[in-house]
């Protein structure tokens, strides 16, 4: 479908059952989203680019970076007005764009957002896939830097508890006393808690 899909359009949609469900969920936030990359060739090669009029390209092209502030991130709202208002242009403009055979809508499809129907793009939507995995693999990396730090320090909790250096050097004991400890007794470890940790880990064993 080479023409844009308004609200008009997706006002006539009764059964939305059989369009696709965004993948990113509306709550999911990427609070330090503001890169996404640009492969230039796909651009400069797209089918978008090389039938739309300079006008086209521009706010086409603007509603890919509008879209990655949006919630979900990397959708559009279906309402003509307040895309005219995201794109800072009157809404007589923003129809006239809508109604050339290539608009800035190409290629943008109505998908379900939980209850609300949302546009979506196939591009935009990789770009955002990529940095959500980006935030995911960050934060997985900082709770394993978490973790390791965790473990080296409760070595020491250890012997500092009264426990002697075969436990320290066990990695499985101490791994077991700190699910123990992280269950039961979060907060600050004193050789106490450590203590009361271990003996609790003695009567289970």
């Amino acid at each position: 479908m080479s023409r844009a899909i308004t609200s008009r359009l997706l006002a006539q949609i009764h059964d939305t059952a059989d369009l696709p469900e965004y993948p990113i969920a509306p709550d999911e936030r990427l609070e330090t989203h503001y890169f996404v990359p640009f492969w230039f060739n796909r651009w400069l090669n797209s089918d978008f680019r090389l039938r739309a009029s300079a006008e086209v390209r521009g706010y086409g092209l603007d509603l890919f970076f509008i879209a990655q502030n949006q919630s979900p991130v990397g959708t559009l709202p279906t309402d003509d007005a307040v895309l005219a208002k995201l794109l800072m242009i009157d809404l007589a403009t923003w129809k006239d764009l809508c109604s050339r055979e290539v608009s800035p809508l190409y290629n943008w499809r109505p998908c379900r957002c939980g209850d609300k129907l949302r546009l979506m793009h196939p591009v935009v939507t990789e770009q955002a896939l990529v940095a959500l995995k980006s935030k995911r693999d960050r934060i997985e990396a900082r709770e394993r830097e978490r973790e390791r730090k965790r473990l080296v320090a409760l070595k020491r909790q250890i012997l500092e508890a009264g426990g002697h250096r075969g436990l320290a050097d066990n990695a499985d004991y101490v791994a077991r006393l700190d699910s123990w400890l992280l269950e039961s007794c979060p907060g600050n470890r004193t050789p106490a808690r450590v203590r009361e940790a271990m003996e609790a880990l003695d009567r289970n064993f």
